[in-house]
């Protein structure tokens, strides 16, 4: 079922929150340096912010119990449409239209040209085409907030989600019950995906600008992203980058550079920026 354009959109802008978790993060896109292996970006480690309590809006579910609560799932592609980045999300059966969504990611200056929800198995899934200056959002410091902005959104109207999402920790009114073991949930692989460029795959503990800390150790490594598919699910962070290094495909001893500083910045989130 598709929204119309035409609809009034009602809500709230997005909070602060987002924009305060960006804002603290080095604001540094995909530019090259030198160094082999980049440090981490203490910056975002510790964002605590006070908690909101939900509110009766359009496109907020009126389900307020925490049995049987669903994972909830944000996806955002930058490869199936070549001029939009689609947003999908999901949360069980409990997402209403998210007009409130589509003000607050047109509060960040962004065009949502199309709104669709289709329920697949039970699931309620919601997808936004999102442009920026009449193309797709390509900057990876408004991709998370984009991404903040959505996971912020929902857990303000669906307060359930706080203990499934690891966001729960610094923007929800409940943190989860369960921590990921960062070391046992961190996984990297690397695979050829043509001549040209390499599919880099990454899993890992969940958390406030993580998409930067990523971009950033790639862009170190003098490795250039094509594209990427960023997927929160819960408390884990799946994502797929398209990779190159000089307009061909990562040969493997490049890859097994990227692999290690990847895997040892993401297994260790906490670590200062000078102590090496």
């Amino acid at each position: 079922m598709a929204l119309a354009p035409s609809h009034h959109l009602v809500g709230v802008a997005p909070s602060a929150y987002a924009a305060a978790a960006v804002s603290r993060l080095p604001r540094r896109g995909l530019l090259r340096s030198g160094s082999a292996c980049p440090a981490p970006l203490a910056a975002a480690r510790r964002i605590c912010c006070q908690s909101v309590n939900s509110a009766n809006v359009l496109g907020a579910s009126s389900k307020t119990s925490y049995e049987g609560v669903p994972v909830p799932v944000v996806m955002i592609d930058q490869d199936s449409d070549r001029d939009a980045t689609i947003v999908q999300l999901s949360f069980g059966d409990r997402l209403g239209p998210l007009l409130d969504t589509m003000k607050a990611l047109k509060d960040l200056g962004l065009d949502v040209t199309k709104g669709t929800v289709a329920t697949d198995s039970a699931v309620t899934k919601t997808k936004f085409h999102i442009m920026r200056f009449g193309r797709k959002v390509e900057d990876p410091d408004m991709l998370e907030r984009i991404r903040l902005t959505i996971i912020n959104n929902l857990l303000k109207y669906h307060p359930e989600s706080s203990e499934k999402l690891a966001m729960g920790e610094f923007f929800g009114i409940k943190s989860p019950e369960k921590k990921i073991d960062i070391d046992i949930a961190t996984h990297v692989v690397v695979e050829d995906d043509g001549p040209k460029r390499s599919m880099l795959y990454i899993e890992t503990a969940d958390r406030p600008g993580l998409l930067l800390e990523i971009i950033k150790i790639i862009a170190d490594t003098n490795i250039d992203v094509e594209s990427t598919e960023i997927d929160t699910e819960g408390l884990v962070a799946k994502d797929k980058f398209h990779v190159s290094y000089r307009g061909a495909k990562l040969n493997s001893s490049l890859s097994q550079v990227l692999i290690n500083c990847l895997r040892y910045y993401l297994r260790r989130p906490e670590t200062d920026e000078d102590s090496y």
